[in-house]
């Protein structure tokens, strides 16, 4: 019997990991980090060892990348306040993904995969609102109107430089849009155009679960020019989608098997169509008084 891959994950305390563990944990030999081994709830998380990845001192914590098969960070400082004064702390998680990229890339993994975030193009939701845009694909240019989405714009790019092979050698990288992880913000949303936006960007447990495992065990993620780098949107198999799964489907062979349209069916009948009739249940549809 073939032994389980070794992976790391960073930022296993937190709410996207509590989604991916049960599965994660059944399939691989874990190493999990986080800066506090309790969920927001105080509840312990099993296994994590406290580490900070955001210290610039790697020697702290690059023993834990040696041996992976796999990095999945998923690490994130949250930020409050005026999108205006966020750049520092976002810079500081660049910075904190530079950190992960580099002690993988040391320690010779093979793949990583990062928490990006639909946020890194956040930009064209306007243009698919108003159906300027119909979809958006993962090709488009990153463009974000907040620091936030910048960060996980510059993840992408500086996964680029990693995979690209002028450092040495190339390690595969796979950044996933993750959508909206978040039951709680269909169930008790009651504008219809801002449940419409959910319910298209909605994923489920198991389908995000499919999709990093997926992401951390296709062969092959090598684009058109031979670069192993890979940006995906991740959401479910939704009626409203307005994000591209197309190439997450053709290169991670990604099935999803849930539609936010049929499991949240109740909120759909309660919220969008008591709106002003099932004409005006479209994807976004941005109409006049909605």
């Amino acid at each position: 019997m073939a032994s389980k891959k070794r992976v790391l994950v960073t930022g296993a305390s937190g709410t996207v990991a509590s989604q991916l563990l049960p599965a994660l944990r059944e399939r691989y030999d874990l190493v999990l980090l986080d800066t506090r081994d309790t969920d927001r709830d105080g509840h312990p998380v099993e296994g994590v060892t406290v580490a900070d990845v955001s210290d610039r001192d790697r020697r702290k914590y690059e023993g834990y990348f040696e041996g992976a098969d796999a990095v999945v960070h998923l690490a994130y400082v949250h930020t409050n306040g005026a999108n205006v004064d966020k750049y520092l702390i976002e810079r500081g998680n660049v910075d904190t993904a530079y950190n992960v990229y580099r002690a993988a890339f040391d320690a010779g993994v093979p793949r990583v995969v990062f928490a990006s975030s639909c946020h890194a193009a956040d930009w064209y939701t306007g243009l698919l609102e108003t159906r300027e845009m119909e979809v958006l694909s993962p090709d488009v240019a990153p463009l974000s109107e907040q620091f936030y989405g910048w960060s996980k714009a510059t993840y992408e790019h500086l996964g680029f430089v990693f995979a690209s092979g002028s450092l040495g050698r190339k390690m595969g990288v796979v950044l996933v849009r993750i959508g909206t992880p978040n039951d709680g913000k269909i169930t008790n949303n009651r504008s219809a155009n801002g449940l419409k936006t959910y319910l298209g960007s909605y994923i489920s447990p198991r389908d995000l679960a499919q999709l990093f495992v997926k992401s951390i065990e296709t062969p092959n993620i090598d684009n058109d020019s031979g670069v192993p780098w890979l940006v995906v949107y991740g959401i479910s198999n939704n009626t409203r989608a307005y994000w591209s799964l197309t190439n997450t489907r053709a290169v991670l062979g990604y099935e999803p098997e849930d539609d936010s349209e049929s499991k949240f069916a109740n909120v759909v009948q309660d919220v969008i169509l008591n709106a002003g009739g099932e004409e005006r249940a479209g994807r976004l549809g941005a109409r006049s008084g909605e």
